[in-house]
C-alpha cells in the first residue's frame, strides 16, 4: 500500500472561484474527502490538508507532499466565458503520463474534453507561473469549469464517480 496525498485548493478563508452560491473551496474539500475515503478503504495511507470538511491554508498542503507516492491538489477552473470547459492537470514533465491518465479518467466520467497535451499542462511552460504545490512535487488538478453551468451540474451529479476515478488512477500508478 502507498502513502498518498490529496488536498483541496483554496484553503482557509480563500473561497477560490465562485459560481452563485457555490465556491471552489467547498466543492473540492468535499471531493478531497470522498477520494480519501475511497483510498483509505483500499488500505492506503492518505494525508489530507484538514479533517473532514476542513480545508487548511495552502502552506499546510505543501508540507504533505514529501514522502508521498503521489500528491494531488484538487481545483476547479473558471473563465469569463461560460462555455469554457475541460479537464487539465498541471504537473512537471516527469509526471506527464500520470497527469494525462488522471485528466482522461476525470474527463471520461464527466464527459468532458481534456485540455492541453492530452490533459497535461507543463508547469515549466505554463503562463500561470510556478505553482507551489507542483514545485513541491505534486500535481494541480483542474477537474472542470465551475463557471460553466453544465459542467458544474454534471459534476454535482457524478462527484462520487469522479472521486472513484481519481482514487483508481492514484492507487494504480
Amino acid at each position: 500500500m502507498k502513502t498518498l496525498t490529496v488536498t483541496a485548493g483554496h484553503g482557509g478563508s480563500d473561497p477560490g472561484a465562485v459560481a452563485g452560491p457555490v465556491c471552489e473551496r467547498d466543492l473540492m474539500t468535499e471531493l478531497r474527502d470522498l477520494v480519501a475515503l475511497k483510498l483509505r478503504a483500499d488500505g492506503h495511507t492518505v494525508k489530507t490538508d484538514g479533517a473532514r470538511w476542513q480545508n487548511l491554508p495552502l502552506v499546510h498542503a505543501l508540507t504533505l507532499v514529501p514522502g508521498s507516492a503521489w500528491a494531488v491538489e484538487l481545483h476547479t477552473n473558471a473563465s469569463t466565458i461560460p462555455a469554457a470547459t475541460g479537464v487539465e492537470v498541471v504537473a512537471m514533465p516527469s509526471d506527464k503520463a500520470r497527469a494525462q491518465r488522471l485528466a482522461q479518467a476525470i474527463g471520461k466520467v464527466l464527459g468532458l474534453r481534456v485540455r492541453g497535451d492530452a490533459g497535461w499542462i507543463d508547469q515549466t511552460a505554463t503562463a500561470r507561473g510556478r505553482l507551489g504545490f507542483v514545485r513541491a512535487g505534486g500535481m494541480v488538478v483542474e477537474c472542470f469549469f465551475i463557471s460553466n453551468p453544465v459542467d458544474l451540474a454534471t459534476y454535482q451529479e457524478r462527484k462520487w464517480l469522479v472521486a472513484g476515478a481519481i482514487a483508481s488512477v492514484m492507487a494504480g500508478a
